[in-house]
């Protein structure tokens, strides 16, 4: 073969495989989703020398099917939504008219119960409200004995028109038919109160007495309140009386002698506070009241008496005199002569040695004897009251006394007296030497 026919058949095979290479073709499936969500089912041909367009083609491929993936779930979305939405406003509607229609029910009974219309039975009927009680309490005492029928709708009234805290223990006759509003006013008002105890305050109990007599009688539940606001100043703005005592400091219970003896109606487990007003209320109307006075032909305050007696005493001494009188005196007529003496020692010069009253009442006070001091006070207890130690009037009244008491402190007879005593029958032996006195004292022993 010559040269030029073998560099033919070169050149021809070079073209044959240039031709073949040029010719080839590699077919690739992409199988990227199974359920053709990926946008495309049909195989792509893959040039074998583009390799970077291949990649990006698949990266858009890619990329499309997400966006066609996301559009689909947003489609779905969406009428779930509208769903959701449709079945939402038909719920909204059907739970509007059940609570619009319960409201209306409650509304209308509410309004019916408030207003008594259905409460035609004007019997009475006696309830029991409790100590300390809650508006829950109440509600629920009305609503047991038939008074109301909606104990929620009562409840709202009652806060609505601020009277949710006002009301107190007590027991009361209530008729049935009556409105909230009069129903409520009824309860406020302690006139209607049917719990009430009488009871005898008598004369010359001190403080301590007086506690423990309300506290038997079912007045006070205990005496601590009690006691306390006797000591305090707490009356003052509205009682001059106490208001013009000025050695309260002084004093074991500030209103002892203003708790004015009497028959009084107080009402069972009452307010200390109230009780205490209902003595020093008649107290004052006491001082303003008409008396029969010795020496007098007309009738005469103890107000306008202490006036025109021209007394060196203020009002408040006067009833610490009365106070010794009334734990002194055996009765009536010995009252004056008891204040007599009084007088004349307290205005007796300091060489007759009478300046110390030396009265076994003022000894233990505030108790009514050795007998009364409790363990907690000592063996040695001494009253600051003490006339045996103390000269002159003690701090203040060692009880209260009665009106004959106070009258006969502004009012005494005149004597010459300076001493007195009594035998066990309560006889009255005055005398007015220190000598005539002993022989007193012998002859009732």
């Amino acid at each position: 073969m010559s040269l030029d026919n073998n560099n033919y058949t070169q050149d021809n095979l070079e073209q044959q495989r240039r031709r073949k290479a040029e010719n080839f073709h590699l077919n690739i499936r992409d199988n990227y989703d199974d359920e053709g969500e990926n946008g495309y089912s049909e195989s792509d041909e893959l040039n074998s020398y583009s390799g970077q367009d291949v990649k990006d083609k698949i990266a858009r491929q890619s990329r499309n099917a997400l966006k066609k993936k996301k559009k689909a779930e947003k489609k779905e979305l969406k009428v779930k939504n509208k769903y959701n939405r449709r079945y939402f406003r038909w719920f909204w509607v059907v739970s509007v008219v059940i609570v619009g229609a319960m409201l209306s029910v409650f509304l209308i009974t509410g309004m019916n119960d408030l207003l008594a219309i259905n409460r035609t039975d004007s019997s009475k009927v006696r309830i029991e409200i409790p100590e300390n009680p809650t508006l829950d309490d109440v509600a629920d005492t009305l609503a047991k004995n038939g008074i109301i029928g909606e104990p929620s709708y009562f409840k709202m009234f009652a806060k609505i028109t601020k009277s949710a805290d006002d009301f107190t223990q007590g027991t009361y006759e209530i008729s049935k038919n009556m409105d909230y509003e009069a129903i409520i006013n009824y309860l406020l008002s302690t006139n209607n109160r049917t719990d009430t105890v009488k009871v005898m305050i008598a004369e010359g109990q001190n403080v301590l007495e007086i506690a423990n007599t309300l506290k038997e009688n079912g007045v006070l539940s205990n005496t601590d309140k009690f006691l306390e606001l006797c000591a305090s100043d707490n009356f003052d703005k509205d009682f001059s009386f106490l208001k013009d005592i000025k050695n309260a400091k002084d004093r074991y219970y500030k209103l002892e002698g203003y708790l004015y003896p009497d028959t009084y109606e107080f009402y069972k487990n009452e307010d200390a506070e109230s009780t205490i007003y209902k003595f020093l209320n008649n107290y004052e109307a006491k001082l303003s009241e008409k008396q029969d006075v010795r020496g007098y032909d007309k009738l005469m305050t103890v107000n306008k008496l202490l006036e025109e007696s021209n007394s060196d005493y203020s009002l408040d001494e006067i009833m610490t005199i009365a106070s010794i009188i009334q734990a002194e005196a055996a009765n009536v007529d010995d009252m004056y002569n008891v204040s007599s003496i009084l007088h004349n020692r307290l205005t007796a010069d300091v060489d007759m040695g009478v300046s110390n009253l030396g009265l076994d009442s003022t000894k233990f006070y505030p108790y009514r004897s050795a007998l009364d001091v409790p363990a907690s006070e000592g063996k040695n207890y001494t009253s600051k009251y003490d006339t045996y130690d103390k000269a002159g009037l003690p701090a203040g009244p060692i009880c209260n006394p009665g009106m004959d008491a106070i009258l006969a402190a502004i009012n005494p007879n005149d004597t010459g007296y300076y001493y007195f005593c009594h035998d066990k029958d309560g006889n009255a032996y005055y005398a007015s030497t220190i000598y005539e006195h002993e022989a007193n004292l012998e002859y009732i022993q």
